[in-house]
This record gives structure tokens, C-alpha cells and sequence, in this order.
């Protein structure tokens, strides 16, 4: 069903994809978009066990391409070092596809938000549930459930030049 990487030697493990998905704090989310265009938008999120986490507006382009159609992909790039010297860059990429939705259950909403809120305010950890509370009821949060993920390096930084 995914396809294969080509330059598989370029492939980052498992571990690795997560780790990027982890450390990093922005993405772009794909989604089949209105008349069969594709619609890309770039977001912040939180990734824990398999899952992707992010919020929005309850209603918007995003939100009616995922109700019209939940396969999507969300890309983050965590290095684009450019070297033109050398006519490359030393990059290092994760894609993730899978299947999104809109959370209903209010324990997982609790549960993202909280997650999310400790990614992007770990220094007010202790107001996490207060200052959520009053936005919580209108807060639309989407889960990416992730089906498959791969990862990729510049060839470079697979086997960096000797000194």
C-alpha cells in the first residue's frame, strides 16, 4: 500500500522518525482538498504513541477535507542546512500517513490539549487545566492516527566526509 523508499540506504529508523516527530514543533498537513486539489497547511502538534495531535477551528477548509475524506499526511522537516559549495543540503525529513479525525470523547480531548499545552508552555504546567477550561468546550482537536511513517537524510549526513 506506502511505497517503498527508493534510496533506502538514506532511510531513518523507526526510533528516529519518532524522535523527530517529538522534538520538533511544526508540520504541514495534507489533505485532499476542494475540487481534487490538494490542500496543505502548516500547524503546530504533539505526537505520543503512535498519534499526532493538533488543534484548530471547529470549522474551515481544514476540518471539512477531513470529514470528506480522513487520509492524510503531515510532513516535518527538522534539518535544511543548504551547502552551495557542495549544490546540496543536509536535510533530514519525516513523513507519517494515516487516517484523521475529530476527537468527540471528552477524555481524549483532555488528554491532547494537556499534551499539547506541555509541549508549547512547559514553564506553566500547573495552569495547564485552568487556562484550557475556559476554551475547552470550543477547542475542535484532531487525531492523526498513524498508519505508516518513513523518514530520510541527506546522503551526507548517512556518511559524513572524512576531516
Amino acid at each position: 500500500m506506502f511505497r517503498e523508499m527508493r534510496r533506502s540506504r538514506q532511510a531513518l529508523s523507526r526510533e528516529a522518525c519518532e524522535q523527530i516527530l517529538k522534538e520538533n514543533t511544526s508540520g504541514v498537513l495534507a489533505v485532499s482538498g476542494n475540487d481534487g486539489y490538494p490542500y496543505a497547511v502548516p500547524l503546530s502538534y504533539v505526537y505520543e504513541d503512535g498519534v499526532i495531535y493538533f488543534h484548530g477551528a471547529p470549522a474551515g477548509h481544514k476540518i471539512d477535507a477531513i470529514a470528506a475524506d480522513g487520509k492524510v499526511s503531515f510532513c516535518v522537516v527538522s534539518q535544511d542546512e543548504i551547502h552551495p559549495e557542495k549544490y546540496t543540503t543536509y536535510y533530514r525529513s519525516v513523513i507519517a500517513f494515516g487516517k484523521a479525525q475529530v476527537i468527540t470523547d471528552e477524555d481524549e480531548k483532555w488528554k491532547a490539549l494537556l499534551l499539547i499545552a506541555g509541549k508549547y508552555a512547559p514553564l506553566q504546567a500547573a495552569d495547564h487545566r485552568e487556562a484550557i477550561g475556559s476554551h475547552f468546550k470550543h477547542a475542535c482537536i484532531i487525531r492523526l492516527s498513524v498508519e505508516h511513517m518513513s523518514g530520510k537524510e541527506a546522503l551526507a549526513l548517512v556518511t559524513p566526509p572524512a576531516p
